[in-house]
């Protein structure tokens, strides 16, 4: 028995509360080391006659797998919201070990299991069912399929606010990191029947604050809407027309770092270390400045903290009371103000934890199921205990889908284990709101990724919505744009119907029904894999009571024939699919009720 690759932590991922009177319980053993695994467990004043009563022995379930690890999973409840837990671990030669608190103890045929382990210390414990403290994600998230917008290249529905020097609107067009198209909020206000059609019910709009770029993130005034994009009166009709079709609508703000136009740093650029807001900044010393290079955004020796390499966006201090209170009136005011629905959060994990907390407690007091997400690329426990984000944004979990499917780097297998692991990271409720995409504003399309292959998007976008967590699409994906890195990635969404695939819109409209048909099974269902990594192939089943949702991807470059042991008699979605033939890049989805 590998009891180096044992283990379970209380109070986390590996046991939480699912709901308010379910305790899931986790744990983690070596891959092909255990054969089963009993949860013995309860109350922990429950004495008789100098003996610990045992209220249950639960039989745990194998679970998701990795690389190197097996998951095991159980639910258990609680008469009076307490327990005392601990596992009985046996490997395939029969030996038994007892798992607690204080490590593991040695099981023999003889050993009287409430005697021997009668210690108080030696098990696990969740002291009390706290409810206040519960991860408590957002229930309208599950149900949302998301639409990304880049303001200023979706659509210009208002002329008179373009900047000077606005180019013509050429969805074409290779745009610069200085281009302007005069992309506006009446040009979404005039789209919202758009996303009412493809299905679509939640907008994310990166920023629309006062700034002097086009992608906004250096902010200038967050309390004004930037005036090429219009007014605020256009963003409150926004809001209200977008929650009248069902759609919800979340902003992004970037609380990191302000841009260097805004009136606290250019307070500081003209007092120094006179100025009011010299301590909002990470500032060296005095008086600001940094060496211009040829490169208008990158410098390596200002001598104050900025985002990257940017000086003109000097990194905010977090920790100091009064930018607290300043980026919290902002947060808030947004909700009260306007009624917006999320928060999307620029370096999110660049900023302090004790920010985060702060900046949860102040919003879910206005709004309880407002959905905050962070931008953090990698593991993110740390923000996902229920104090801080809903959900981040899952570049991890894209990541080994485009590198199987788009870039051929991974194996099956090797896919299956990094999402497994990723999903291990979190809690169930988590994983459900996660924000799961494929591209965005700060990534290359995924057609350009996947080197045209629309059939590989299309296996893609499937596999994708298929998934635990909310599902995104990145402006103008349903006309199949392309586009490399930024600022290529922002090019004018296409219009123009000539020039738009309707095959890919078709195909996404249904697959958004398809999510949203099935969403209770897809969000909350249990999971299962298959590989075959010879001839590239994955399947997967997601099941909750009596639904059960089979789907089959071939990533291969020769026609696969589905096992006749499979049930294909209720296809739901297929491509490439023929009399139990999955060409290459072909895929079948098919849903049954046992």
């Amino acid at each position: 028995m590998n009891k180096a690759a044992i283990y379970h932590r209380p109070e986390s991922e590996y046991a939480y509360l699912y709901t308010a009177d379910e305790l899931r319980l986790r744990i983690r053993t070596a891959k092909n080391d255990i054969q089963s695994i009993s949860v013995i467990a309860g109350d922990p004043y429950n004495w008789q006659n100098g003996t610990w009563q045992k209220s249950a022995n639960v039989v745990m379930k194998k679970t998701l797998v990795t690389e190197t690890h097996q998951y095991w999973q159980a639910s258990l409840t609680a008469p009076f919201n307490r327990l005392n837990y601990g596992f009985i671990l046996t490997d395939s030669l029969g030996d038994s070990i007892f798992y607690g608190d204080q490590g593991f103890e040695t099981l023999t045929s003889s050993s009287n299991d409430d005697n021997s382990l009668m210690g108080a210390n030696n098990y696990f414990k969740m002291p009390y069912f706290q409810e206040i403290d519960r991860f408590k994600a957002p229930e309208w998230v599950k149900k949302t399929v998301w639409y990304q917008i880049f303001p200023e290249r979706f659509a210009n529905g208002d002329t008179s606010n373009d900047p000077s020097g606005t180019l013509p609107w050429r969805s074409g067009d290779h745009p610069t990191a200085e281009s302007f198209y005069g992309g506006d909020l009446k040009g979404i206000i005039n789209h919202l029947d758009h996303f009412s059609q493809l299905g679509i019910n939640g907008l994310y709009l990166t920023p629309i604050f006062k700034a002097p770029t086009n992608h906004k993130y250096d902010t200038q005034d967050y309390f004004e809407i930037d005036p090429h994009f219009g007014t605020k009166e256009d963003f409150k009709l926004l809001v209200e027309r977008a929650h009248a079709a069902g759609i919800r609508v979340m902003l992004d703000a970037v609380f990191n770092h302000i841009g260097d136009q805004s009136p606290q740093w250019q307070d500081v650029i003209a007092n120094g270390r006179q100025s009011k807001y010299a301590d909002w900044f990470h500032i060296h010393d005095f008086p600001v400045r940094y060496t211009p290079t040829d490169n208008f955004e990158y410098t390596a020796d200002a001598n104050y903290d900025t985002f990257a390499f940017t000086p003109h966006m000097p990194k905010l201090n977090t920790a100091n009371p009064e930018v607290q209170d300043y980026l919290i009136d902002i947060a808030t005011y947004w909700i009260k103000e306007f009624d917006i629905d999320g928060w999307r959060l620029d370096v999110a994990n660049e900023v302090d934890h004790h920010f985060w907390k702060k900046f949860r407690r102040a919003t879910t007091a206005i709004k309880p199921d407002i959905y905050i997400l962070g931008e953090i690329w990698t593991s993110a426990q740390s923000w996902l205990q229920g104090d801080e984000f809903s959900a981040v944004m899952n570049y991890a979990f894209t990541g080994s889908i485009v590198d199987f499917f788009a870039k051929q780097q991974i194996s099956p297998s090797q896919m299956v284990h990094k999402l497994n692991a990723q999903l291990m990271l979190n809690r169930d409720q988590t994983n459900q709101v996660m924000f799961n995409l494929l591209d965005s504003h700060d990534a290359p399309r995924i057609l350009t990724v996947a080197h045209n292959n629309k059939t590989i998007v299309k296996q893609m976008y499937t596999f994708m919505f298929l998934q635990q967590g909310t599902p995104d699409i990145y402006y103008g994906s349903e006309y199949a744009m392309s586009g490399q890195q930024d600022p290529d990635n922002r090019r004018p969404m296409v219009w123009q119907s000539d020039q738009q695939d309707a095959t890919m819109y078709d195909f996404l409209k249904q697959l958004i029904q398809l999510r949203h048909d099935y969403q209770t099974v897809l969000s909350e269902g249990t999971l299962s894999w298959e590989t075959d990594d010879n001839k590239n192939i994955v399947g997967f089943t997601r099941q909750l009571g009596q639904t059960k949702i089979f789907a089959i991807f071939n990533a291969g470059n020769t026609n696969y024939e589905i096992p006749t042991s499979i049930d294909i008699s209720h296809i739901i979605s297929e491509q490439l699919y023929n009399n139990h033939i999955i060409q290459p890049n072909g895929f079948l989805v098919t849903i049954s009720n046992q």
